[in-house]
């Protein structure tokens, strides 16, 4: 019979070891209660404006496809590297995907918007390996390769169409980018609530039975049905939230809107990638000690283009739901969203030192930065100032994930 051993009782205040036995990263607790601070913030100086249905769906859709670049962004500074190309790759791909759509394919036709968009994620994709490619075999540092690569994709954009703003697009492309019809509705919303809570339950399950087989320790039981239950929590109030938004006019709730839905399914899949797979696991070996895992037989150099090939497809990714969201191809998109993206990801616990960065904190910094934003622009902050903003909190950020890597060494 295998003995499991129970966890050590730690020393340390009550609430240090509420938190050990609960298992729980404290610093995405920590940025889970700013994100409490800022919303009810915003909602306190707004009137009462913030925290309704309608703004929290804008707010969802409006983070999404920084969302998306974020969790990609964390495997990019985990392995020591940036990459200040992803809103110019953004804006280049979103700008090939409408001129694709509109002045190349056939009008009309129903797989004109689906080979744009294959097509403008593979361009995506070559982007990031071939920007990959100089930094991991040429040896050219990944700052001044994307530093070039934000200047010459930024230029190409506005080549492709010279400047023109390519619109519309097609109907059913502009799904992908929300709006008034790009949600599931009430009922496809909680089937997927549904579903999540079931993904959450069976996962607690088989974690907790895991730990058992390999005689690891246990979370209290308590703990585990805290945790679980939370989560679960979390999930029904997300759905009624999204529920709640009614078509204008009308009494149809707009349910999960769709880019949410491909953050979720882009997050389940970074999740899996970082801690379920061989090149995830390379990615934090390289990012904790660059040498060691070349002296362990990684080979670095091909880890590297696929990192940055990673980002190209999730930049493509975003690059359609933003032109989707607008319905058109437009020089402003991406502009500067590589310095939120990095601010997202930074915010959410990845450290600029690399080896250290979680999936789930990059997306909740996205929401963090987007909350910000929307915030400002509703109390009518003027556009400087909200850059003085954002840029703070983006050296507080930065100030203390270095107190913390101070207080674990």
């Amino acid at each position: 019979m295998v003995t499991v051993a129970a966890p050590k009782p730690s020393a340390g205040s009550p609430v240090q070891r509420f938190l050990d036995a609960l298992e729980i990263d404290t610093r995405l607790l920590a940025m889970a209660g700013a994100l409490a601070v800022i919303w009810m913030g915003f909602h306190l100086l707004s009137g009462g404006t913030f925290l309704t249905p309608r703004n929290l769906w804008n707010l969802a859709v409006q983070s999404a496809d920084i969302a998306i670049m974020a969790t990609g962004m964390v495997l990019i500074i985990v392995a020591r590297h940036i990459d200040l190309s992803v809103g110019s790759v953004q804006g280049v791909v979103a700008m090939i995907m409408a001129w694709l759509m509109v002045e190349v394919f056939p009008i009309g036709v129903g797989w004109n918007w689906i080979a744009a968009l294959l097509l403008g994620v593979a361009v995506a994709v070559a982007i990031g390996a071939f920007q990959g490619w100089w930094i991991a075999y040429r040896g050219v540092p990944a700052f001044v390769v994307t530093l070039g690569g934000l200047l010459v994709f930024r230029g190409l954009a506005w080549a492709v169409t010279e400047g023109r703003t390519v619109a519309p697009l097609d109907d059913s492309f502009t799904l992908i980018g929300g709006g008034l019809r790009g949600a599931i509705g009430a009922f496809w919303s909680w089937v997927v609530g549904g579903a999540m809570i079931a993904f959450i339950l069976v996962a607690a399950v088989m974690g907790r039975s895991q730990r058992k087989r390999y005689a690891f320790a246990l979370r209290p039981l308590w703990a585990e049905i805290l945790v679980t239950g939370s989560a679960v929590a979390a999930v029904v109030a997300f759905v009624m939230v999204m529920n709640s938004y009614y078509r204008p006019r009308t009494d149809i709730p707009q349910g999960i809107p769709i880019p949410v839905l491909i953050v979720i399914g882009v997050a389940l899949f970074m999740g899996f990638l970082t801690r379920s797979t061989r090149f995830g696991r390379y990615v934090f070996a390289i990012g904790g000690n660059p040498e060691a895992a070349q002296l362990a037989g990684i080979d670095v150099r091909k880890v590297t283009v696929g990192i940055f090939a990673l980002m190209g497809l999730l930049a493509g990714i975003a690059a359609a739901m933003a032109a989707a969201r607008l319905n058109a191809g437009a020089n402003s998109i991406g502009t500067l969203n590589e310095l939120t993206v990095i601010a997202a990801a930074v915010i959410g616990g990845t450290s600029l030192a690399g080896g250290v960065g979680t999936v789930a904190g990059a997306i909740l910094g996205a929401v963090i930065m987007q909350s910000l934003q929307a915030g400002m622009i509703l109390l009518g902050l003027p556009s400087p100032m909200q850059n003085v903003v954002i840029g703070g909190v983006l050296i507080l950020a930065v100030w203390v994930d270095t107190i913390y890597q101070r207080s674990r060494r």
